[in-house]
């Protein structure tokens, strides 16, 4: 059973990928994590507060259940089904050690360095996380959906607006690891 251990090639992914788009798409629905944000905000009651948050949520609360078995997934699959960490070019791995002092590129998902729960207490990292946090909840908005929203439903359902989101999703994120990381963490 070493397969469960491997990540499942292209020609596996990308088909399953397509098919759950074809059911969504056949029952009219689209795929978004970020909408259900505003969907949890809708059942906690925001709708007192805001008109933004005033619809009926119900209709959207089978896409509360993707984000459900993305946790679940997430967990199971880090935890029982993976090797430990990510396999990455040994020279992107060593630049982030040399550079910038992430070392633990090629033993985690998510670079302790920044994201490990002893860093919480370093109000720079602390700053970063929520800043970013609130950037790309911003974005996703302004955008009208996030990257897998626009990136799997709607270029899916070839929408040209997903297609500039998309663009401006990867312009954004070169611009970022690029320009401005190096200037945040730069040893």
């Amino acid at each position: 059973m070493t397969w469960i251990y491997e990540p499942w090639p292209w020609y596996i992914a990308g088909p399953l990928i397509a098919f759950t788009m074809f059911l969504l798409l056949f029952a009219g629905k689209q795929f978004g994590i970020s909408s259900n944000l505003r969907t949890i905000c809708a059942v906690g009651g925001a709708g007192k507060f805001s008109s933004f948050f005033k619809f009926d949520w119900r209709k959207e609360s089978w896409n509360l259940v993707v984000v459900l078995g993305s946790i679940i997934g997430g967990f199971l699959a880090s935890n029982f089904m993976s090797n430990a960490g990510v396999k990455i070019n040994p020279e992107t791995a060593a630049q982030l050690s040399t550079d910038y002092g992430i070392s633990s590129s090629d033993s985690a998902y998510l670079p302790t360095e920044l994201f490990g729960a002893e860093n919480l207490t370093d109000p720079f990292i602390l700053a970063i996380l929520i800043i970013g946090g609130f950037l790309v909840g911003f974005g996703a908005r302004y955008a009208g959906g996030c990257t897998s929203g626009h990136a799997i439903s709607g270029l899916s359902n070839l929408q040209i607006p997903s297609l500039i989101a998309v663009v401006g999703f990867f312009v954004g994120g070169l611009v970022m690891i690029h320009l401005l990381f190096p200037l945040i963490f730069t040893s």
